[in-house]
């Protein structure tokens, strides 16, 4: 009996590089990451049943489900609109189907559910510099005025897909966080990186996704 073996990777594995990169400047006005260790579930409600939905999410997660451009934060799980009557449920992930398992239960009969953890690329993109860089890719304005915190929009980057949301604020500036399709990540992060070199961007190590 042949024995099989493998090596746990991410979407960014095969080129991401921790460190610094573009202009050497003092301090780095963008820091970049890539975030694993996540579940995420896209849920759909079916046909005449998103009051059924909101109702089993505010039961299931202790908030109602986001019927707008949001992200909502909920018990052990980020909620994130995705489009009409849709949203994705991201999760740590505790092993095995955890997540999935809790949506199945919550939202049975009622909404349709896709397990998407290993199908997506999630990367953290923040700094003083962070909306400066997004300007360049994305048609969004992401002024604080118009797309505060918690914010969540579904868009398009370099003609790639993107579930982008914006995060709390840390001592740097602004967070947003994109989620993409794990088949163009790798070249959306050359696009990042090339957007972003004339303000210095400090690569951080890959880290888990935390709430």
């Amino acid at each position: 009996m042949v024995e099989l073996s493998w090596t746990e990777t991410t979407p960014l594995s095969r080129i991401y590089r921790a460190g610094s990169h573009g202009a050497k400047t003092q301090a780095a006005g963008l820091s970049l990451a890539e975030l694993s260790g996540f579940e995420l579930v896209q849920t759909m409600a079916r046909r005449g049943q998103w009051s059924a939905t909101d109702q089993a999410c505010r039961e299931a997660y202790g908030k109602p489900a986001p019927a707008r451009p949001q992200a909502v934060k909920a018990e052990g799980a980020l909620l994130i609109w995705s489009g009409p009557d849709q949203f994705l449920v991201l999760s740590p992930r505790a092993g095995g189907s955890a997540g999935m398992d809790r949506a199945r239960l919550a939202f049975a009969g009622m909404a349709s559910l896709s397990e998407q953890s290993d199908a997506r690329s999630l990367i953290r993109v923040s700094g003083s510099r962070a909306r400066d860089m997004l300007a360049k890719v994305c048609s969004l304005d992401l002024h604080s005025a118009v797309f505060p915190e918690w914010s969540a929009a579904a868009t398009s980057i370099d003609h790639t897909a993107v579930n982008l949301w914006r995060g709390e604020d840390d001592a740097g500036g602004a967070v947003f966080h994109l989620l993409i399709f794990a088949t163009f990540a790798e070249s959306l992060w050359h696009t990042l990186l090339d957007s972003g070199a004339e303000y210095g961007i400090a690569i951080d190590a890959p880290a888990a996704w935390q709430q």
